[in-house]
């Protein structure tokens, strides 16, 4: 699958030219194949792109104006589609591409509630919590017998391994790493 991009080289307009120059570097810096289309030098594209964009998408004159993004013979949208799709991040859904591996990905509902390994949701959060009980209860083990040594304080920072947990911070590893990727 080809992403199309009609753009006019010569044109006139600076709002049309930061346009193309917008959609062409987002592809380019996210490694998204893509080939671009001269419609000002070329009568062939500039009819292809105005006979394939739909008629609701067309302005009030009829005549689309540049950039214009296919993918092979679907239409895309134009700059202002390309714009909200990518400020939503769902760029690769709007131009008809797989996400890329490792990549975020909204998913339904069920989709979600389901993890790669086959677990559901709501069992390896149970599995998580009883990671976390483990871990307390391990604490409290080593808070004891730093308490019942007469020689040290139970304050002292080697033996005192209870978590000091700030408003709006991370308490788990869990947490962490959902705390960071938001």
């Amino acid at each position: 699958m080809v992403i199309k991009v009609f753009v006019a080289t010569s044109s006139g307009s600076i709002a049309i030219r930061k346009k193309q120059q917008e959609v062409v570097g987002f592809l380019e810096a996210n490694k998204i194949d893509f080939k671009e289309f001269d419609i000002a030098g070329d009568e062939d594209n500039r009819r292809w792109m105005r006979e394939n964009v739909p008629g609701e998408k067309k302005p009030q004159n009829g005549i689309p104006l540049p950039p214009q993004i296919f993918n092979e013979e679907q239409y895309c949208g134009d700059f202002d589609s390309f714009f909200s799709a990518k400020e939503e991040n769902i760029i690769y859904s709007f131009l008809g591409l797989p996400p890329p591996p490792g990549s975020k990905v909204t998913k339904s509902p069920e989709e979600a509630s389901s993890l790669p390994n086959g677990d559901v949701t709501g069992e390896a959060q149970s599995t998580t919590e009883g990671t976390e009980k483990a871990e307390e209860s391990g604490q409290q083990e080593a808070q004891k017998e730093g308490s019942e040594d007469a020689g040290e304080l139970t304050g002292s920072p080697e033996k005192n391994t209870e978590r000091c947990h700030m408003p709006g911070s991370p308490g788990t590893e869990n947490e962490l790493l959902f705390w960071w990727s938001w």
